[in-house]
C-alpha cells in the first residue's frame, strides 16, 4: 500500500513535468526558447508540439502574421512651403524572432522603433517634393468642373515627375534596411490621408469659393445674354407675324369693301333719286339733333328735302 502511494506521487509529478515541458506552436505563431534569458537553439516556426526543460526554459511567443503600424498625423512642409497634415500607416512582420527577441523583445517596443524609423523617412520625402507630387500619381487629365470654360483663367499644367506611388516606395526603401537588424521586415508603407493645416485650408476654401462665384457669374451673364437674344427674336417674330396678319386682314377687308361698294353701286344705280334721298336722311340723323336750329335757304341743296322738294 505504501509503494502504491509513492508510485502515484511519482506519476503525478511526472505528469506535471511533462505538462510544464510541453508547448504548442500554431500556424500564426513562432517561438523562441530561452534559458535564464539566453536564447536556446533556433526558433520554432513550424506548427506542432514541442518540449522544453520545465521551470528552467521559457517559450516566448511572437506572431507570424502581418502586423499594423499606424503613425501619428503630423504637420509637414512640402517643397513649395505648403504645410500639410500627413497620416501614414504600414504593415510589418517578424521574420527573425531570435534577433527580434534580442533587440526589441516585444511588439510594443517594436512599435516605438517603427515610429523612430518610418516617421523621419516620411518627413524626409514629403519635404523633398511639391504638394501635387504627394497627391497625384499620374498625369491623367482631371475631369473638373472648369473644363470647357474659355473665359475662366486656366491654371498652369504641372507634369508629375515622381508621384505619390514612387514617394511611398521611396519611404519603404529608406526605412526597410534600418529594420532588418531588429528581425523586422517592413512590407508596405502607405499615405492614409493628406490635408491642409487650418490656416492654409481657410485660404484654399476662400479661393475655391471665389472661383466658383466667377464661374457662376459667367453662367449668369451668358444666361442673361441668351435670354435677351431669345426675347429679341420673339419680339421680331411677333412683329413679323402681326404685320403679315395686318397685311392679310387689310387685303381681305379691301376686297370686301370693293365688293360691297360694287354691290351698293349696282343696287343704287337702279334708282339714283331714292339713293340720294336715303343718304341725305342718314346725313340729317348724324348732323342734326332735337336741339339744332335750322335756317333754310332757297338755294340750299342740303336741305332740299325739308322744303317740299318736288
Amino acid at each position: 500500500m505504501k509503494y502504491k502511494g509513492i508510485i502515484l506521487i511519482i506519476a503525478v509529478i511526472a505528469c506535471l513535468l511533462v505538462f510544464a515541458s510541453a508547448y504548442v506552436v500554431d500556424e500564426t505563431e513562432q517561438v523562441v526558447v530561452t534559458q535564464f534569458g539566453k536564447v536556446m537553439g533556433k526558433s520554432k516556426q513550424a506548427p506542432g508540439l514541442y518540449f522544453k526543460i520545465p521551470f528552467i526554459q521559457n517559450a516566448n511567443y511572437f506572431p507570424r502574421n502581418l502586423l499594423q503600424w499606424d503613425g501619428d498625423p503630423g504637420q509637414i512642409p512640402t517643397l513649395d512651403k505648403t504645410y500639410i497634415w500627413v497620416d501614414t500607416f504600414a504593415r510589418w512582420k517578424i521574420v527573425d524572432p531570435v534577433k527580434f527577441f534580442q533587440t526589441v523583445n516585444n511588439t510594443l517596443s517594436a512599435q516605438g522603433r517603427l515610429d523612430d524609423i518610418i516617421d523621419p523617412a516620411v518627413r524626409n520625402f514629403i519635404t523633398s517634393y511639391k504638394l501635387i507630387e504627394t497627391v497625384r500619381a499620374t498625369n491623367r487629365e482631371l475631369d473638373t468642373f472648369e473644363i470647357g470654360l474659355e473665359d475662366v483663367e486656366k491654371r498652369p499644367v504641372y507634369v508629375i515627375k515622381t508621384g505619390r506611388k514612387q514617394i511611398t516606395e521611396g519611404i519603404l526603401e529608406q526605412a526597410k534596411p534600418k529594420l532588418e537588424k531588429f528581425g523586422i521586415e517592413l512590407v508596405d508603407v502607405k499615405i492614409k490621408r493628406i490635408n491642409y493645416v487650418e490656416e492654409v485650408r481657410t485660404a484654399v476654401y476662400a479661393r475655391m469659393i471665389a472661383e466658383r462665384n466667377q464661374i457662376a457669374e459667367k453662367f449668369r451673364s451668358e444666361g442673361q445674354g441668351e435670354a435677351r437674344k431669345i426675347l429679341g427674336e420673339k419680339e421680331r417674330d411677333l412683329k413679323l407675324i402681326t404685320s403679315q396678319a395686318y397685311k392679310v386682314a387689310q387685303e381681305v377687308k379691301g376686297e370686301a369693301d370693293a365688293e360691297s361698294t360694287k354691290l351698293y353701286a349696282e343696287a343704287y344705280s337702279l334708282d339714283p333719286e331714292f339713293y340720294s334721298f336715303i343718304k341725305t336722311l342718314e346725313t340729317y340723323s348724324e348732323a342734326l339733333d332735337k336741339n339744332s336750329s335750322v335756317v333754310l335757304s332757297t338755294d340750299s341743296e342740303f336741305f332740299k328735302y325739308l322744303k317740299g322738294y318736288k
